[in-house]
Formats: structure tokens, C-alpha cells, sequence
């Protein structure tokens, strides 16, 4: 147990940039509005308590590691900022899959039809599966017809991004939001 922890306050403390004394290389390249220059820690560090400000880290792997005189808190609100922006931006490319059976009656479908509603609002691509099980296998029509009467009951909010297609034992189509409407 006690390893865990060390390892999760390690995970914790490698996310957060080093500060003032913190750093450790003894020469690095600070980076001002107008210019960037490379000096020792210590002139960094002078010229930070000039301007009562913080010296951060902004990129350890460079040789020499860039630095930047700014308020640590105001830095790292921008940071989290920055990542949550990023983090709204790759939502979108999540697929959900919807099963049903060759058997699924009209009111289960209905139901498979609303969630898949619902995945779409929220801007998900939406895969539909039918499975075929045994003597269903000689009824493959009937299989693609109910599969597309569910991409046809989505039509006015989805357009189809992969034609229905046979896999095997199971018939599959993939519908997105529609463009231009709001989720």
C-alpha cells in the first residue's frame, strides 16, 4: 500500500512544472516578451525576485531548459485552461455500439432508437449491430430490412457514415450527427 502512494504522489508531482529553486540545471535560456537569452540559474532567479515574480520551467528537455518569469498561479490556471479546452475538442470521436437481435420486437426498438438519439445529441458516432444466430443465417433480408428501418427512423437527426455491411454473423451500419446541428 505504501508503494502506491509514493507512486501516486510521483505521478502528481511530475505534472506540475519545477519553480524558482526548483530547478536544478545551472544554465538556462529565458524567454521575455521582446527576446530570450541564455544565462545561469542564479541571474534567472535574481531577476524573477526583481520583479517579485515566479521562474517556471516551461520545457525541461530543452538544452539549455526554457524558463519564464510569471506568477505561478496565474500560469497554472492557464495551463488548465488550455487542457480542458483541448480535452472538449477530442470528445467527439467516441462510438457507441447498439446490439439487437433478429427477434427484438417493435417496442425494444423504439427504445434502441431513443438512446441512439441520445448518443447522437451528445455528438457520438453510433454503430447498430443485428446478430444472426442459427437459422436466422437463412434469413439475411429480413435482418438488413429491420436494420434499415432503424437507420431510417434516425434519418431526420444522422446521416450514414458506413453503409449496412455484413460481419461474419451480424449485419453493422455507423450513422453520425448530422453537420451543422447543435449538440
Amino acid at each position: 500500500m505504501q508503494k502506491r502512494n509514493k507512486y501516486v504522489s510521483a505521478k502528481k508531482k511530475e505534472k506540475k512544472p519545477r519553480i524558482n529553486e526548483e530547478i536544478t540545471s545551472p544554465r538556462v535560456r529565458l524567454v521575455t516578451e521582446e527576446d530570450s537569452e541564455e544565462m545561469s540559474i542564479g541571474e534567472a532567479l535574481a531577476k524573477a525576485k526583481e520583479e517579485e515574480m515566479d521562474l517556471i520551467e516551461i520545457s525541461p528537455n530543452a538544452k539549455p531548459p526554457i524558463v519564464k518569469i510569471t506568477d505561478f498561479g496565474r500560469f497554472m490556471y492557464a495551463q488548465k485552461k488550455k487542457e480542458q479546452k483541448q480535452k472538449a475538442h477530442n470528445k467527439q470521436t467516441e462510438v457507441k455500439m447498439l446490439r439487437f437481435s433478429f427477434r427484438t420486437e417493435k417496442g425494444d426498438l423504439d427504445r434502441i432508437v431513443s438512446r441512439a438519439k441520445e448518443f447522437l445529441e451528445e455528438r457520438h458516432l453510433v454503430k447498430l449491430v443485428v446478430r444472426l444466430r442459427g437459422r436466422e443465417m437463412t434469413n439475411k433480408d429480413y435482418a438488413k430490412q429491420k436494420l434499415m428501418g432503424l437507420v431510417e427512423d434516425l434519418k431526420e437527426v444522422s446521416d450514414v457514415e458506413q453503409e449496412v455491411k455484413p460481419q461474419g454473423n451480424q449485419f453493422t451500419v455507423i450513422v453520425r450527427p448530422k453537420r451543422g446541428e447543435k449538440g
